[in-house]
């Protein structure tokens, strides 16, 4: 993957944005994720999907916080579980998609996955 000096330095602002968003807490759908947002330099809680068995349990767990930061991947499934949070959540806690989006535009729609983001690491240290 061909990676160019604007991405990298839009990706170390992404994750200096994320670290500094201390009123919302940011939501991946498993530990590859959380992973690579560590290994970019993130700092900040992460909350993975998969350890609540269910969207039910997920939505009861994460309605106590003030935001969401939903970073699902691009697929399919990430945006189903996007869509079906955003329905059961929108009126219990806030939803915010622009991290996503702004990931999106920074790696040009590159990266489908948020595990992906670990390929950028070498370049970030």
């Amino acid at each position: 993957m061909i990676v160019t000096d604007q991405e990298i330095y839009e990706l170390q602002n992404f994750v200096s944005l994320l670290n500094t968003m201390k009123d919302g807490i940011v939501v991946v759908e498993g530990k590859r994720d959380t992973s690579a947002l560590k290994k970019l330099g993130f700092s900040g809680q992460i909350i993975e999907f998969h350890r609540f068995g269910g969207m039910v349990n997920f939505a009861d767990a994460v309605a106590r916080y003030k935001k969401l930061i939903i970073l699902f991947d691009r697929d399919k499934k990430g945006r189903f579980l996007t869509r079906k949070t955003i329905q059961m959540l929108q009126h219990r806690t806030k939803i915010d998609l622009s991290c996503k989006r702004k990931l999106t535009a920074i790696t040009k729609g590159k990266i489908m996955f948020i595990e992906q983001l670990a390929c950028y690491e070498s370049y970030l240290v």
